[in-house]
């Protein structure tokens, strides 16, 4: 690992460096990742900032956006840069399986490699770690980073701020999770005095959606949800017809599952989805539920205690019986 003056030493003069964070990013890699660029372009580095698919349309409003590089639409120019890069910033994500092929990539490259994340169980591939489990998002520890480890306050100007202050309120489920501390609320402050326009980004994030989205919400909610009062669990799936039938893009399927938990009662609530490779959950819990053990233990995946994303081999209707079948282990915790 290298130390902070290291770190600070290699950051005063111009590098190569290339962002990137997970797959099928969400508001918190967008917002860190672009946070983070907007910060580090002001120190005249050349910066990069790729992402191994898509991501919402949503968040493409986002400062400096157009200069993202998706792999999956430029691979030899993404592979040519992580080769070049002297440094690679590796965002909300711990593990190198989470941005597909572009990690080995990473991994094979003589770059030093450097984490910011708050994910539990980092793989060892890093030379440098900015990590806290108990952050509410990444954007806060690049809040962090910039603030208290480079010193550099001065630097967060309005387009850091906007995109910081983006991925803290998306990951924190707009400030309702116990991930949402007084130090959250403050730092909300500060960017907010620093030019982030709270009202307009929660607009442009959660009033922008397409009616092919708000139809397919709708059917989920008349048609494809499951109560299990015994478990106090709700479940929603949706076939790939299904997602054919509405037009669903990247992005429209975020946040159905959150539908599932708002029902009175309910403690644990499954978005269990059929996409063209193999079977995707997404899990969501109050409380002390352990979401993220269930999809660790159960469906390759993890994340965190209340929110947590897995994967089956398996086809639809199997997976969605096998993740009923699991509920009597937890059924203690789910009456609690």
């Amino acid at each position: 690992m290298i130390s902070v003056p290291e770190l600070k030493k290699l950051l005063s003069t111009p590098q190569q460096i290339v962002i990137t964070t997970h797959h099928k990013p969400d508001g918190d890699a967008m917002g860190s990742s672009l946070g983070l660029y907007a910060y580090l372009i002001q120190k005249g580095h050349h910066v990069s900032l790729i992402t191994p698919t898509d991501y919402p349309e949503f968040l493409h409003w986002l400062p400096n956006n157009s200069d993202v590089i998706i792999y999956t639409e430029q691979q030899e120019k993404s592979i040519a840069l992580v080769n070049e890069a002297a440094l690679i910033f590796c965002l909300d994500f711990n593990t190198l399986s989470r941005i597909n092929e572009l990690g080995e990539h990473i991994r094979n490259t003589t770059a030093v490699k450097l984490m910011i994340d708050h994910h539990l169980e980092p793989e060892d591939f890093d030379d440098y770690r900015h990590w806290d489990i108990n952050a509410c998002a990444a954007a806060q520890l690049v809040y962090d980073f910039i603030v208290n480890v480079m010193e550099e306050p001065e630097k967060v100007n309005k387009d850091v701020a906007t995109c910081l202050y983006t991925g803290i309120m998306t990951d924190s489920g707009s400030f309702r999770f116990p991930s949402a501390t007084s130090t959250v609320y403050r730092i909300a402050a500060d960017l907010i005095d620093l030019g982030a326009e709270h009202w307009r980004i929660h607009q442009l994030v959660y009033d922008n959606v397409s009616e092919n989205r708000l139809k397919f919400l709708g059917y989920c909610l008349s048609s494809k949800l499951e109560i299990l009062r015994e478990y106090n669990t709700a479940i929603i799936s949706a076939t790939k017809e299904e997602l054919q039938q509405y037009a669903i893009v990247t992005g429209d399927t975020e946040g159905i599952v959150n539908y599932a938990l708002s029902i009175n009662g309910i403690k644990l609530a499954a978005f269990i989805i059929e996409r063209t490779d193999r079977v995707k959950l997404s899990l969501r819990s109050t409380g002390d539920f352990p979401a993220n053990e269930i999809c660790k233990k159960y469906f390759q995946g993890g994340g965190h205690r209340n929110a947590a994303g897995g994967a089956s081999d398996k086809g639809l209707q199997e997976t969605i019986a096998e993740f009923k079948a699991i509920l009597p282990e937890y059924k203690t915790q789910l009456l609690q």
